[in-house]
């Protein structure tokens, strides 16, 4: 995008993006378990499910699964090789090229992970939908990425060179950002919310309704606090946003709020009799996440930590905002 923000965190990002290949053989589970998963992999006279059979059924589901990663990663590749292409030659065309495929990508991203979150998640109850899932979803990976990326980037800059890098003024306009990105958040899940609530159709209505009984309600207004409240009104202090160590904080808080939004989106449809939390549904995410977490540190090891022939670094080193 050109911005000097851009700069200090792009190497973290490039680092997280080639792990892409590694969350997909992580995911091999969701397909070998596709029968516990999902309803409609079992023979049914189910009206609506008949009428989605055509997309709801496990080659296509499969095939799908297999092309989505392909494409993420792709794009993480190429972008991730033409900005080490950068490093060694310095070539201005290398620029061009990379925010030419980072802008047709982005639609074809926007459209890959609207469809994988239906199959995912959404289509765990056949009978519900939304058509905001999608956005919402992609609005939690921006943020769940940009939270990391701030974190990260925090701890880095506790040691050289970053610490002769980064100051303040990026952790402002990150902040910023962070911010922007949980009111959007906010704004779709509210959005989404009021228009089912006001049309009160049979088909979407149960989704909150088994969210607002048996316990679950106390998970949506964690969210409501600690996923909005909290970090709004925390993000509003100009004086958080350029302090690395509050505004990091805040960034792991996030992070972790993230894994709670998920789990709200998926486990009442499994547990409709009440709130249900048991040890596999802490241990699976920190072993997800350990392993990508080691991944990352391995690909961030492996190159400068700043892309030192980009022609927004000096831009990015004397940035400052008043």
């Amino acid at each position: 995008s050109g911005g000097a923000w851009g700069v200090v965190i792009r190497r973290i990002l490039e680092a997280a993006a080639r792990t892409l290949p590694a969350m997909a053989v992580l995911g091999l589970p969701i397909l070998a378990g596709m029968g516990h998963l999902y309803h409609w992999t079992h023979p049914t006279t189910d009206a609506a499910i008949l009428d989605k059979a055509a997309y709801l059924n496990v080659p296509f589901f499969i095939g799908r699964y297999i092309f989505y990663f392909a494409v993420w990663s792709f794009l993480a590749q190429r972008l991730s090789a033409w900005s080490a292409e950068q490093d060694r030659t310095g070539d201005p065309a290398l620029a061009t090229k990379m925010s030419s495929l980072s802008g047709g990508g982005l639609v074809v991203f926007f459209l890959t992970v609207t469809f994988a979150v239906v199959d995912w998640t959404m289509s765990i109850n056949p009978h519900w939908f939304s058509t905001m899932w999608g956005f919402l979803y992609i609005v939690g990976q921006g943020l769940s990425a940009l939270a990391f990326a701030v974190f990260m980037l925090a701890r880095l800059s506790r040691e050289r060179p970053m610490d002769h890098v980064v100051n303040p003024s990026h952790f402002h306009d990150l902040g910023k950002l962070l911010f922007a990105f949980i009111m959007l958040w906010a704004y779709l899940s509210f959005s989404q919310f009021l228009i089912i609530y006001s049309a009160n159709t049979q088909e979407e209505i149960p989704h909150y309704f088994v969210r607002s009984q048996h316990g679950w309600q106390w998970v949506g207004w964690t969210l409501v606090i600690f996923h909005f409240v909290l970090p709004y009104v925390l993000l509003l202090a100009r004086d958080i946003k350029r302090d690395w160590s509050r505004v990091s904080r805040i960034a792991l808080g996030v992070v972790a709020i993230r894994f709670v939004d998920y789990y709200w989106h998926v486990a009442p449809e499994f547990h409709h009799e009440g709130l249900s939390f048991g040890l596999i549904d802490l241990a699976l995410p920190v072993a997800i996440g350990g392993v990508f977490v080691m991944l990352f540190a391995m690909q961030l090891k492996g190159r400068s930590l700043l892309p030192l022939q980009d022609q927004g670094l000096a831009k990015a080193l004397t940035h400052h905002t008043h």
